[in-house]
């Protein structure tokens, strides 16, 4: 019973933690810094009064439709998940710890290493560990849109009908383990060489706990990239960061945004593999799958029907990726 309730109070601090801490995308800052620029920006665009844009900002359809109520639910149960499935998972400091002491072993540690200041260490890790990690995420995003195996977890984000900020969290747990894994590999790594070159100079710059220029993109209201405020860059900044409007393409069923915008805060990598695509602040676009059923939604789908399409790729030996996929539209 006494571990029951220590899982339970440490399911409850996860909780309030991604509304508590700046180190998660749904911090209460971050979310109240999106809705004000989505109030700013539908009194600029649409021409509409303060209570007007409020009100459409906040409209029930949006926040409390069948696919939100799934985003909430899956936020709910996937936090216990994780924390039951985190221990098993590779930890980025015991990684580190390996990569430093193998660099020792057998590497000779470069003399100009001990000639930078510890404000210039911390600013060239915090740039790096930003930059990469984006790679990285990118990278593992287009493969689970080609791979077949994978886009059967991942389609379950793109069930998605409404987008908020809370869409996020619409992972299956595979992916949510994926991700954990990639994140664990590029900090970890990243880490054991900076350590291995600077020692203690070694330190994030951070704002609220995070990575510096995480929490700014964050405040600059990156948690609209899940709304319905089409917020476009313009094409000159969109070509270097991903805006609201271009992320809400890469969920758009028109077949001509299928496998589109695969970046998370840089455009550069969809540049570089010719999947950008620019927004515009008029855009109206259908969100989720062609042809959706509407159990699509329900939990027992959710979590199950990703084994079963995975099962039978694995079966039909579509194991290599596929260059022509099949957008969102379809099963695997």
């Amino acid at each position: 019973m006494q571990w029951l309730l220590e899982f339970a109070q440490s399911w409850f601090s996860e909780l309030t933690s991604l509304v508590s801490q700046g180190s998660k995308r749904v911090f209460i800052g971050y979310l109240l810094s999106a809705a004000i620029m989505a109030i700013i920006w539908l009194m600029w665009q649409r021409k509409l009064n303060f209570m007007a844009a409020v009100g459409w900002f906040f409209r029930r359809e949006t926040w409390w439709s069948r696919s939100s109520k799934s985003d909430y639910r899956l936020m709910l149960i996937n936090q216990p998940l994780m924390l039951l499935l985190s221990p098993l998972l590779l930890s980025k400091l015991v990684l580190a710890t390996s990569i430093f002491y193998s660099l020792s072993d057998w590497v000779v540690r470069p003399l100009w290493s001990s000639d930078i200041s510890a404000f210039w260490v911390s600013v060239l890790f915090t740039a790096c560990l930003f930059v990469v990690d984006d790679a990285s995420r990118y990278y593992l995003h287009r493969l689970m849109h080609r791979w077949p195996a994978l886009w059967a977890f991942h389609r379950v984000h793109h069930t998605a009908e409404s987008l908020t900020p809370f869409t996020v969290f619409r992972t299956h747990p595979v992916e949510g383990v994926l991700f954990g894994l990639r994140s664990a590999l590029v900090q970890g790594f990243l880490i054991g060489v900076f350590v291995f070159l600077f020692y203690d100079r070694v330190t994030l710059l951070s704002v609220l706990g995070a990575n510096v220029f995480t929490a700014a993109l964050n405040l600059l209201g990156s948690n609209l990239r899940h709304s319905p405020v089409p917020i476009s860059y313009g094409k000159t900044l969109e070509s270097w960061l991903i805006s609201p409007a271009q992320h809400q393409i890469h969920h758009s069923q028109a077949r001509e945004h299928w496998n589109k915008n695969f970046g998370a805060f840089i455009a550069v990598w969809d540049r570089l593999g010719n999947t950008l695509e620019y927004g515009s602040n008029t855009q109206d676009l259908t969100y989720g799958l062609r042809h959706q059923k509407p159990q699509e939604h329900q939990l027992v789908t959710l979590y199950w029907q990703p084994f079963k399409h995975c099962w039978r790729c694995l079966r039909r030996n579509k194991i290599e990726p596929n260059s022509a996929m099949s957008a969102i539209s379809e099963t695997p």
